[in-house]
């Protein structure tokens, strides 16, 4: 479809309102990343500001490992684990149980606390991470700048691949620089090496969206919502709800470790500042608001209304845009035309929007708090009377009657 518009009598306008794929595997594995904040936060009503840790746990791992920094030897067998070539979607499994290990750890000591304090907690949590890794000469010889993967001394990186492990004809490689192409797929289908990523990381993404929702719609899930409406009547009927609160703790953080893997599996590098910063926690909460809390979904299409935004209002040479159109589409006799007190045309569209995407996002959130409380999928549903699913099921039922 991508390519259809963008080949058509439009084709410039598509360009400036559609994100690239290489945005869309960006809002993919970091949808999941605040999926799984929104699994904790948006479902029992405790804000971890320092989720981040969780996501940087899994991305350092991937990184680390495919350095060959990782890998240990099991004594009298010889065996080598977590060697530089370990299968990808291994290491995405160990990086979710990683940041699984650490969310219980975190988890254990932070719901003896609720409200502010909770979120504090988890804040300052995650930031003696990410102090203590930016400072860390195992990580690199420069860690505050981060690592790429270089492979060990002597070898080749290795390449991500996503599929079934340790069957190569059911892998492709991800990554902007490593991924693999495919061309003539069943004699016509053509992709690139992002579309690729695109594909993989989005089968990925869905298969752990989909856990999270079974999830959520079982009795686990019921007792988490119970919680987050009346913790006390909760605890009243004869929940444990500390165990409850740190079972959805650690779920949420296997998935952010997962989210990390796929980022650093795509990006083949990660630091500190765009993994374990609490800001990083702050684009996600963003993301929640925006898509909706408590509607799991929400947080994918709110950093797609992010992302999206952000690129519309981006700078000529990253990609399409409002601006790169209106400097391509408008006359030079237009541009130069004087809008108010020797303003003109170019000098308008060069102070209000070039490079300004962060401050009318700013104001679009503002205004989403104040007019759109339920963000994006949740007024969807409070319209519908329903989730989305559940009501177009309902027509199915209708029309098949």
């Amino acid at each position: 479809m991508y390519h259809v518009l963008t080949n058509s009598a439009v084709a410039a306008e598509a360009t400036m309102f559609l994100p690239r794929v290489e945005t869309m595997v960006a809002v993919f594995y970091f949808g999941l990343f605040a999926a799984s904040f929104d699994f904790i936060s948006g479902y029992t009503g405790y804000l971890s500001f320092g989720h981040a840790v969780f996501y940087g746990a899994g991305a350092y791992l991937v990184v680390l490992a495919a350095n060959g920094k990782l890998a240990v030897t099991v004594p009298f067998t010889g065996i080598r684990l977590l060697a530089y070539d370990t299968q990808f979607m291994v290491l995405v499994v160990l990086a979710g149980l990683l940041a699984l290990v650490l969310a219980v750890l975190i988890g254990l000591v932070s719901f003896r606390l609720t409200g502010v304090y909770f979120a504090m907690i988890t804040l300052g949590f995650a930031q003696v991470v990410y102090v203590f890794v930016r400072d860390w000469s195992f990580v690199s010889e420069s860690p505050a700048d981060g690592a790429a993967v270089v492979g060990p001394e002597g070898a080749t990186p290795p390449a991500f691949d996503v599929g079934v492990p340790f069957v190569d004809s059911l892998n492709l490689a991800i990554g902007q620089l490593a991924g693999e192409s495919v061309e003539g797929l069943f004699g016509t289908l053509s992709f690139s090496t992002a579309e690729v990523s695109y594909y993989m990381i989005g089968l990925v993404v869905l298969v752990s969206y989909l856990l999270m929702q079974r999830v959520i719609h079982s009795p686990f899930g019921r007792v988490m919502i119970a919680i987050r409406e009346n913790e006390e009547r909760a605890r009243a009927v004869g929940y444990d709800t500390f165990r409850y609160k740190l079972a959805a703790f650690a779920v949420s953080g296997f998935f952010a470790g997962v989210a990390g893997a796929l980022f650093a599996g795509f990006r083949r590098s990660v630091a500190p500042d765009n993994s374990l910063y609490f800001l990083v926690s702050g684009d996600a909460l963003l993301a929640s608001i925006i898509g909706g809390f408590g509607t799991l979904a929400g947080p994918i299409f709110g950093r797609l209304f992010d992302e999206s935004v952000r690129e519309f209002l981006s700078k000529e040479g990253s990609g399409g845009g409002l601006l790169p159109f209106l400097r391509e589409q408008l006359s030079q006799s237009a541009l130069t035309t004087e809008l108010f007190n020797g303003l003109t045309v170019q000098e308008a569209i060069e102070t209000f929007l070039n490079g300004h995407a962060s401050l009318y996002l700013g104001l679009l959130f503002v205004l989403f708090v104040l007019f759109v409380p339920n963000g994006l999928l949740g007024t969807l549903r409070d319209r519908l009377g329903g989730t989305v699913a559940k009501q177009v099921s309902e027509r199915l039922a209708r029309l098949r009657r």
